[in-house]
């Protein structure tokens, strides 16, 4: 199969892309693959809105870009800041005219909402569930287009390279449907493959963020940079046994809603005089601390002293949510625990979403560009995967006609497996992985359990890359495979950073 360009995933970062290409460009071929239904994606999983600074007289670009780099640590690459934050108000308007509906007051003008680590009210959102609605109107967008093309439930194994392994020049799929690899061919390929939170005992994720993007990127020859920097979100509703877990948007804090342990107190102030509008990361340790401390598995967020009106009106999707398991945020208090929810390091890039490999692109949650630094700022994420995948549209539209054809042989391979057997061993390894990798892990834990997780993961690598019964070609191997190796990515820098070869042991946050 052959292409002129290749989109993997379909959440914002890779439907933006593909309609710019196509837009711009009817006689171009654009592809767009998926591992499941193209609906499905970190994109819409999204509950908080796009931070975009509207209110001159209030807010302004130096006080996003302040905020920004005050919740990254300073880590951030200013430019990056500024150029991201400074682009919002177009890239929205872009989404505008591609039908996306925003949340409006009675005068007719855009409700700015306020999350934790913004100074001002700057959050443009659609009820709870913002990245559904930009989803849908993004998928809708793109089948308008005769030169879009979509196949879902196509898995990428590989990247492939050049003769020289120096671009890209197309991946090996796997048909789910049909059990075959084959091997398009393409000009350009982009990676919008989302994140890793799958990785982790605990994440808010979708059961796709497998961190196949890096993975492959990783075995291909790109630059991989600062996995250590995964974002813990502090309020995912608690459910035993269950995983991932639902997410409780960062909004309801900024609504008013509090964080209480199990005597009813709040005590996030006695961390941070922000209290419950502190940004993830502090919040996140915060109530690790508290659960040590008392024993329990989780603390609260209490919403009874809330207009509930209102509230439901702001939040139908979690007051759904949390009735459908017998829970009533009226009047009762939502159980919470920090849960693994965005990779903040990913697949290094420059500003126009250049990876080190020639001909390959990242943006979205499995690229690293430095707007978010050791921990992303509350609504900052979707407005980067609008930024990055504007600025990858405008290089390629510049260079596509210079780029020589790709020359593959057509594969078509008919794998032969045991499903059962597979599955079996696979989830239980899956379930060793999800056991070693949790908050503590990154955060806490001494040297000593650092580096024996590393070597544990290590142990578990082996075993997939060399004991035949693994290495079967089903879609969960190829999963676990990319697990694996990106969690190995993760402790690697995690021990760099925290003890790093020369120097005292530093800790990010």
């Amino acid at each position: 199969m052959k292409t002129d360009v290749l989109v993997i995933g379909s959440g914002v970062a890779g439907l933006t892309f593909a309609i710019k290409i196509a837009a711009a460009r009817p006689d171009v071929q654009v592809t767009v693959i998926t591992k499941e239904k193209n609906e499905v994606s970190n994109t819409a999983q999204a509950q908080g809105g796009i931070a975009v600074v509207l209110d001159k007289l209030r807010d302004s670009f130096e006080l996003h870009i302040k905020d920004t780099i005050k919740a990254g640590h300073g880590l951030n690459d200013p430019k990056v800041v500024e150029m991201v934050v400074s682009q919002a108000p177009a890239r929205l308007l872009e989404l505008i005219g591609w039908g996306t509906s925003f949340d409006a007051g009675k005068n007719g003008s855009l409700e700015l909402g306020l999350e934790g680590g913004h100074s001002r009210n700057r959050i443009v959102h659609h009820r709870d569930l913002t990245g559904l609605e930009i989803q849908r109107k993004l998928i809708s967008r793109a089948r308008s287009y005769p030169n879009i093309q979509f196949f879902d439930h196509y898995f990428v194994t590989d990247l492939l390279l050049d003769d020289q392994e120096k671009s890209c020049i197309g991946s090996t799929v796997l048909d789910k449907r049909t059990a075959q690899k084959i091997n398009i061919a393409s000009k350009v390929t982009f990676l919008a493959s989302g994140g890793s939170g799958m990785v982790f005992e605990n994440t808010t994720n979708p059961s796709v963020a497998t961190g196949d993007g890096v993975a492959i990127a990783w075995r291909a020859g790109a630059r991989v940079k600062n996995m250590n920097y995964m974002q813990f979100h502090p309020t995912a509703l608690y459910e035993k046994g269950k995983n991932p877990l639902f997410l409780i948007s960062e909004a309801v804090r900024g609504y008013g809603a509090y964080v209480v342990n199990k005597q009813g107190n709040r005590f996030l102030f006695k961390s941070d005089t922000r209290g419950e509008l502190a940004t993830r990361d502090v919040v996140s340790e915060a109530i690790v601390k508290e659960l040590k401390a008392s024993g329990e598995k989780n603390v609260y967020l209490d919403c009874r002293h809330l207009d509930f009106s209102n509230f439901s009106k702001k939040f139908p999707t979690i007051v759904s949510y949390c009735n459908s398991i017998g829970i009533d945020p009226a009047t009762d208090l939502i159980p919470i625990v920090p849960a693994a929810h965005y990779q903040c390091g990913g697949i290094e890039v420059d500003q126009k979403a250049r990876t080190s490999v020639g001909q390959l692109y990242a943006s979205g949650e499995c690229a690293y560009t430095g707007l978010h630094g050791a921990n992303r700022l509350a609504s900052n994420s979707l407005l980067e995967a609008l930024v990055f995948s504007h600025e990858a549209s405008t290089l390629v539209l510049e260079e596509l006609d210079q780029i020589p054809e790709p020359q593959l042989p057509e594969q078509k391979v008919l794998l032969k497996y045991e499903e059962e057997a597979d599955d079996e061993i696979i989830n239980s390894l899956r379930l060793r992985l999800n056991e070693i990798m949790n908050y503590d892990l990154l955060h806490s834990a001494p040297k000593r359990a650092k580096t024996e997780a590393l070597e544990r993961l290590q142990e578990l690598q082996e075993m997939l890359d060399n004991y035949p019964p693994f290495n079967s070609g089903t879609v969960a191997f190829y999963e676990l495979r990319n697990m694996v190796q990106t969690a190995i990515l993760i402790m690697k820098e995690v021990l760099d950073e925290f003890f790093p070869k020369k120097g005292v042991p530093q800790e990010i946050f």
